[in-house]
């Protein structure tokens, strides 16, 4: 239970005195966990909080595409495992790592405010997508990514890159990619902005779902800890990050799965744009919708059903058949 006080400051009557968070060991992993817990730390000073960094699956297996291997659960199941047997109390996640379905027993209990949701160009030697020759290698980790561009320049060869930021403005560096497709977000919250050479608009590359966006997990049933988060949570983020889960979520969208969902506000209007692609980017179908951000679940999977009857489940039938 929050206790407002002379309206702006909080206390805490729960009796949560230690609070820790479980995060990946990543740097911007821990960056998000840090500016988690300097949040807290302002608003509840007698809160002792520290942070339990801990390496994933996902962190482990570098050699394999995310879609070939379990897909972006494999970031969040170590942290879950941590809060079930009580060695943490919540995990700070990117969002869009964040499985559309959380496992039984947990939930989101605040979603934090979005950072530049878009794609970032990386590149050494150009400065847009459209200066790079034909032939030029892109790394990207992503499906989603990877058919945009496909779509547009079908003449680029498109690799895999895994590792965390810094692993791959590195690869990079070194000349294995021309360019490199990384999240805006990412590269701001670490301090490297100087390194993007530009920003892709969404009409060109449609973000992730959640991109940008901090999401705070605890255990189902800490109706504690979702009081003592409240605080955290912004809500536009919330309902536009609701619009694009529920979007994905009815399309059983995944790491597997090449779409793309994004939700913005404005004037009191909350407007969702989504697409399903084939892998090569040839086929792709995309659609949009408007309407009040507290109806964001119902329009998220409202978008879905648009895009089911437009022919992305053909498309995501043709996904599943190769897998």
């Amino acid at each position: 239970m929050l206790t407002i006080i002379s309206g702006s400051s909080l206390k805490t009557s729960t009796n949560i005195t230690k609070l820790t968070i479980a995060s990946r060991e990543s740097a911007l992993a821990m960056w998000q966990a840090r500016h988690v817990q300097q949040q807290l730390r302002i608003l509840y000073p007698q809160l002792e909080i520290s942070i339990l960094g801990m390496t994933t699956t996902g962190d482990q297996i570098l050699d394999s595409p995310l879609a070939k291997i379990g897909g972006k659960g494999l970031f969040v199941k170590e942290l879950e495992q941590a809060m079930q047997e009580g060695r943490a109390d919540i995990a700070v996640h990117s969002l869009k790592d964040v499985p559309m379905t959380l496992p039984e027993g947990f939930m989101l209990a605040a979603i934090g405010e979005r950072e530049d949701p878009r794609d970032a160009f990386v590149s050494n030697r150009f400065k847009t997508m459209e200066e790079l020759p034909p032939g030029s290698v892109v790394g990207t980790s992503s499906l989603r990514r990877q058919c945009q561009i496909q779509a547009r320049f079908p003449s680029f060869r498109i690799e895999s890159l895994r590792g965390n930021v810094q692993t791959r403005l590195r690869k990079l560096d070194e000349g294995q990619y021309a360019a490199i497709i990384l999240a805006a977000a990412g590269l701001k919250r670490l301090g490297l902005g100087e390194r993007i050479a530009s920003l892709l608009p969404a009409e060109q590359s449609l973000p992730a779902v959640g991109q940008g966006a901090l999401g705070i997990e605890c255990c189902t049933g800490r109706d504690d800890l979702v009081a003592l988060l409240a605080p955290l949570n912004h809500p536009d983020t919330a309902a536009c990050t609701t619009a694009e889960r529920a979007m994905s979520r009815a399309l059983a969208g995944s790491c597997q799965v090449p779409l793309g969902g994004f939700a913005e506000i404005s004037a009191g209007v909350l407007r969702l744009r989504g697409f399903v692609s084939s892998v090569d980017g040839v086929r792709i179908v995309r659609a949009e919708m408007s309407g009040a951000p507290d109806k964001a679940e119902a329009l998220g999977h409202e978008l879905a059903q648009t895009l089911i009857g437009m022919g992305a489940d053909k498309i995501l039938a043709e996904l599943d058949s190769h897998q």
